[in-house]
């Protein structure tokens, strides 16, 4: 039986009677006989009814939908100064490093845990005996031209760091080194004696072959591919601009879609070059530029209240004081060393010179922070420990001993360079130890002329100063007896035959719990004879646009290293069902 009213006539024509085909019709004949009134009500409930309707149709597909990093987008990073080599066997500024790591990529890269994992490489070995690494070259490896990366790339980069003529930077990772071709896509490395670190040389960006061997070892550094380099990195070459004199003031970066771990989300990146920070800071703050690094402490405290910047990522920077007893004979009395140590405010120099950009330090690696309850300086406490040591002040107010018929003085001065930084920390430490009763004189030089005059001769009393160390880094350079002399890099010119001895067994071990144990009586030892006194490690200063998501920056060993995984970095987005997503 049909109901008798209109509108109930139109809901059973359409739940009921929709199977007729006339189905419309009938609609249209319902309607026709309303009345105006039940027209009104009938167009209503139909409306509301298709709106909840849709409504019920896109949150039922809305809650099968995620959001998921897409292709595309682009950002403007500013960075100090021109580049000159964009080649990973000559760079040695930080703007080349920077690029240099976006455009070349090699046979191994650092992993978010520190350890290593393969980039061209598809898989390698390690022989038993640590002497042997064993190589294999991924078949779908090639270099922005379209050309396969093979065996003979990396032996032609290798042979290029070892030439003597190019004088590369690297050389020293390389040298006794035996190089040998297996077949097309794969090589193997001989080592003389088992050295553990020697992975971090393989990440070494592979140069194409095809396009170098033309250029003699006289021509290399003058190369046209030192600023417009082809590599097989995650981006590449896109277009350079540049000045009436011929220098790149602008470089545009494209996402390289043949990428071996890869191809990267954001589809270009333009470098802009600027020759001083206060040009840099300029455009970033007209927005001219999105992202910012090699920035100083001050101008990072300036942005940080309203930008976004990333600055708690600790860099791999020692910076200490080393104390040179070959020099200055009142540090071989250990009391003077650590009551130097005890006096010094450490946090102070943090909080005023780093402007809180950095942590306190009480070891050889950023990873031992001084506690903040030692970190503010004690200098009655360090005073009394003097006087108890028979340290007495004379008439100046200047602590002095005797040693058998000789009166020493305690006095030294300070050798630094002109970076605003350091000279402001010395005058801190100036100030903070006279009170001590200590008679100090701060050396300003450049750093230039710090380098080949001052510490390559190791013509210094205390030498305020910043090591490239990381967590993971070999101390044996740093702190083995051996290294004292130029081009070592013991600048404490430090003796100890313990700590000689377990750096020795960490450059051949394989267990990481035994290297661990090591690498904790090295620390140990140095804690103990105090050949310097450390005061903190500065921190990644890199302010970047809200629009990049994902950035990822865990432990990094340089500045450039924060690019290390820009392959998940995004900043457009689609939205897919659940059911497409790669677990």
């Amino acid at each position: 039986m049909k109901p008798k009213s209109k509108i109930a006539s139109f809901f059973y024509a359409l739940f009921i009677d929709f199977r007729r085909l006339n189905f419309i019709s009938k609609i249209e004949e319902v309607v026709k006989e309303m009345k105006n009134s039940e027209k009104i009500f009938f167009f209503i409930v139909s409306l509301i009814f298709a709106v909840s309707g849709l409504v019920l149709l896109f949150q039922l597909n809305s809650s099968f939908l995620v959001e998921v990093p897409a292709f595309g987008g682009s950002f403007t990073e500013g960075l100090i100064g021109s580049p000159r080599f964009i080649n990973p066997i000559l760079a040695i500024s930080d703007t080349d490093k920077d690029l240099t790591s976006l455009i070349y990529s090699g046979l191994l890269k650092v992993s978010k845990d520190g350890s290593f994992e393969p980039d061209l490489a598809s898989s390698y070995e390690i022989s038993s005996d640590g002497t042997i690494y064993s190589f294999k070259i991924k078949n779908n490896a090639f270099f922005h031209d379209g050309k396969e990366v093979t065996a003979d790339d990396v032996i032609f980069t290798i042979n290029k760091v070892l030439d003597l003529v190019i004088k590369s930077p690297k050389k020293a990772n390389w040298d006794g080194v035996l190089v040998e071709k297996i077949n097309h896509k794969e090589i193997k490395f001989t080592l003389g004696k088992p050295y553990i670190p020697f992975l971090f040389a393989l990440t070494l960006g592979i140069l194409p072959k095809h396009i170098w061997e033309k250029a003699s070892s006289e021509e290399f550094p003058f190369s046209e591919f030192n600023i417009n380099p082809v590599g097989s990195g995650p981006y590449k070459v896109d277009k350079i601009s540049r000045n009436s004199g011929g220098i790149p003031t602008t470089i545009i970066l494209s996402s390289w879609g043949k990428y071996t771990l890869g191809r990267p989300k954001i589809q270009s990146i333009t470098f802009k070059f600027f020759q001083n920070e206060t040009d840099l800071m300029k455009a970033y703050g007209d927005k001219s530029v999105e992202n910012a690094t090699g920035l100083s402490p001050i101008d990072a405290k300036k942005i940080s209240a309203n930008r976004a910047i990333i600055n708690n990522i600790s860099l791999p920077r020692v910076f200490g004081v080393f104390l040179n007893q070959n020099v200055a004979p009142v540090f071989l009395n250990k009391e003077t060393r650590e009551a130097l140590d005890q006096a010094t405010p450490k946090k102070r120099i943090v909080d005023e010179v780093l402007y809180g950009f950095g942590r306190v330090l009480n070891g050889p690696t950023p990873s031992y922070i001084e506690e903040d309850s030692q970190a503010n300086g004690d200098i009655e406490a360090a005073k009394a420990s003097l006087l108890a040591a028979g340290w007495k002040e004379n008439a100046d107010g200047i602590l002095e001993k005797k040693i058998k018929k000789e009166t020493i003085l305690f006095s030294f001065s300070i050798t630094t360079s002109d970076a605003p930084e350091l000279k402001q920390t010395a005058e801190i430490l100036k100030e903070a130890w006279e009170k001590l009763g200590v008679s100090v004189s701060i050396k300003v030089f450049e750093a230039g002329d710090l380098s080949q005059n001052v510490i390559k001769g190791r013509k210094y009393d205390a030498l305020l100063f910043g090591e490239v160390v990381g967590d993971n880094s070999d101390l044996y350079p740093f702190w083995h007896s051996s290294e004292r002399n130029d081009p070592g890099l013991n600048i404490s010119l430090y003796a100890n035959i313990t700590v000689d001895k377990a750096l020795e067994d960490i450059q051949k071990e394989t267990d990481n719990q035994i290297e661990a144990q090591k690498k904790e009586i090295v620390v140990s030892e140095i804690k103990k004879d105090a050949p310097a006194i450390f005061l903190f490690s500065p921190n990644l200063l890199y302010a970047t646009t809200p629009k990049i998501k994902n950035i990822t920056l865990k432990s990094v060993s340089a500045p450039n290293e924060r690019f290390l995984y820009i392959n998940d970095w995004y900043i457009e987005t689609d939205k897919v069902w659940k059911i497409f997503i790669k677990n």
